[in-house]
């Protein structure tokens, strides 16, 4: 969990006592790495489930504070957005029946959720990123009201001084401004942590990058964010620029985002890897320190760090180096970050086993794989890996090699291996990693969620189907069969919900649009060929300024006078219009009391898109 009791670092004094505590943090680490204190064995997993919360229309629900007050458990804790919250699930030794102990403590948490959910109208989804999410869902006014949330969001904006500027391609394109860091909330991860031995654990965190483009390939499952087809795990593109602190010039050293792969091996100590990110990003945020570190080393105390601990968490690789203890006794493992929410936990805990095992089934000849192979050829498989899933193509130990022959071939036995070799029973790991290799013949998440959002929208508009979407996603989730198994969806598939219909169901964003200087000429032939009826004028800024219908153009069609006339004589300036939360009867009555046909869709006064009667 981050620590909660945070305030903005302001002053000079507190920036030095700040860094103060922060450089003997690392002195006091360095300390306990050369004595030995770090515990060698036994080896540890952990996990932690971020999971969203939504209506009985499958749209976000912000009411995380009062649903953890009802649950009532230490193990959850509150998330960024308040239609989201968190599991941190019990540490165990890694042996045995470990695994399906922590799936049997993951789903009886989540049936206490649910239990909690439901006296508040709300159900519980996993997913990377819920399908439903619109624009509107990560404003401000849906951040969780927990100050180090809003702390956090004012440091980066200040550290910025300019809106977030989100640009995502893929089949689809997203280009869109925001003013918060709130579209982190867009991001429910899985995360997975693995406690290693400090005597190979830089060579096991290079290790780690390496197999982190594979193993997300065959877990992805985030390829939708606001209606839009993006990236098959579309949350390494979006959580990489949501909590960028960079602007254009590169201010400092920040050469690099704060959620980054990183740009190269590491070598040295595992202290050098701290260093490094101390030394690339600033810290926003401090707390109380009421005990000196190093002096509690030479003590035989085991200090917490609270001031690395805190720099820590406000730095976002892929995989990343924590530092914790357990019975008072220091540790460090690998936090595991890159893996989406859901769709099952019985996905999940099968992610969880194929990871782990490939970390321990390590064969000896990528032992220093740091100097064997290029860290750019590591870096493009894992983008590849989050872009493309399981069509990717993966260059391996020297050659190019399908996701799906490296998994089978290679990757699934490497994992048993490791498994095995520390007393995982073979009934877990068998179960378990059958999941994962029925995923190669079948689906992984994005790839079933993308199949039928296609198809949804063939009879639905994007609004809608995204909510149909989740509501089978859900309906799924509680059956509980990996999404290798599930079948394809209906068109009529929407699980006993109807949609509140709105303005948003029908509208159509595909418009066409003109300037007020465009010549009527222009509009009349773009109207012909595209068999339209109606025609918004927008300025630079996609701000509505007139309307054009049918009527008003078609008297020119035969006047060579056309030519010269331009769309601001002829538009209409008092324009009525609808906000997309409108609802449909609403919107029907302002056309019928307006003796309309066209109603544009508006926020902000900037256009949208427009619904017509045949619409209705």
């Amino acid at each position: 969990m981050g620590e909660l009791n945070v305030a903005k670092l302001r002053t000079k004094k507190d920036r030095a006592n700040y860094i103060y505590h922060l450089i003997n943090d690392i002195e006091a680490l360095d300390i306990m790495i050369e004595k030995g204190m770090i515990e060698d064995g036994p080896l540890r997993i952990g996990a932690e489930q971020e999971f969203c919360i939504v209506n009985n229309q499958f749209l976000p629900e912000s009411n995380s504070l009062e649903l953890l007050k009802e649950i009532d458990d230490n193990h959850f804790t509150t998330e960024i957005g308040n239609y989201n919250l968190e599991i941190n699930l019990d540490t165990l030794e890694l042996t045995g029946d470990c695994f399906s102990k922590l799936h049997q403590q993951l789903d009886a948490l989540l049936d206490k959720t649910k239990k909690a959910a439901t006296n508040k109208n709300s159900k519980i989804v996993l997913t990377g990123i819920l399908p439903s999410l619109s624009v509107n869902d990560v404003d401000e006014q849906s951040m969780t009201n927990v100050e180090r949330y809003s702390l956090l969001n004012d440091a980066i904006k200040a550290s910025r001084r300019k809106s977030f500027d989100i640009h995502i391609k893929g089949v689809d394109e997203l280009n869109l401004l925001h003013d918060s860091v709130m579209l982190e909330s867009c991001n429910t991860s899985f995360q997975m942590h693995l406690q290693l031995s400090p005597k190979t654990f830089v060579d096991n965190y290079n290790w780690a990058q390496a197999i982190a483009g594979p193993v997300l390939s065959i877990c992805a499952n985030s390829p939708l964010l606001f209606g839009k087809e993006l990236w098959s795990e579309t949350r390494i593109a979006l959580f990489t620029q949501s909590v960028d602190t960079r602007v254009n010039s590169y201010l400092l050293n920040e050469k690099q985002a704060r959620v980054s792969f990183g740009n190269e091996w590491y070598t040295g100590t595992i202290t050098d890897i701290f260093k490094n990110n101390i030394s690339r990003f600033r810290s926003f945020l401090t707390t109380d320190f009421r005990r000196d570190s190093v002096e509690m080393v030479h003590n035989n105390e085991t200090p917490k760090l609270r001031a690395l601990q805190l720099h820590n968490g406000t730095v976002y690789p892929w995989n990343r180096v924590c530092y914790g203890q357990i019975n008072g006794k220091p540790n460090l493992r690998i936090e595991n970050r890159y893996i989406p929410s859901g769709p099952t936990t019985v996905d999940e805990v099968a992610n969880m086993m194929f990871w782990v095992g490939i970390m321990l089934g390590k064969p000896k000849k990528y032992n220093n794989i740091h100097e064997q192979w290029d860290f750019k050829d590591v870096k493009t498989n894992f983008f590849n890996a989050a872009r493309y899933g399981k069509a990717t193509q993966f260059y391996w130990n020297g050659a190019y090699v399908s996701s799906h022959d490296l998994i089978l071939n290679e990757l699934l036995p490497m994992a048993y291996k490791g498994l095995y070799s520390v007393g995982i029973i073979p009934k877990d790991a068998e179960y378990y990693l059958k999941v994962i290799e029925d995923r190669v013949a079948g689906n992984n998440g994005s790839e079933w969620i993308i199949r039928n959002y296609r198809n949804l929208l063939k009879k639905h508009k994007g609004y809608e189907s995204t909510q149909i979407l989740t509501a089978n996603l859900y309906d799924k989730q509680e059956k509980g069969y990996p999404v290798s198994v599930w079948n394809m969806l209906n068109y009529g598939d929407n699980k006993g919900f109807k949609a509140k219909q709105l303005v948003k169901h029908i509208i159509s964003t595909d418009v066409f649009s003109v300037d007020k200087n465009d010549s009527v000429h222009l509009v009349l032939n773009i109207m012909k060929w595209k068999n339209i009826h109606h025609m918004p004028v927008i300025n630079s800024d996609r701000k509505l300024v007139g309307l054009l219908s049918w009527n008003d153009v078609k008297d020119y069609l035969d006047k060579s006078s056309r030519n010269y006339v331009s769309v601001s004589k002829l538009m209409k300036t008092n324009i009525v219009t609808v906000d997309q939360y409108t609802t449909i009867e609403t919107a029907k009555k302002l056309m019928k009391d307006h003796d309309i046909s066209c109603l544009p869709v508006v926020h902000d006064n900037k256009l949208l898109g427009l619904i017509t009667l045949n619409d209705f």
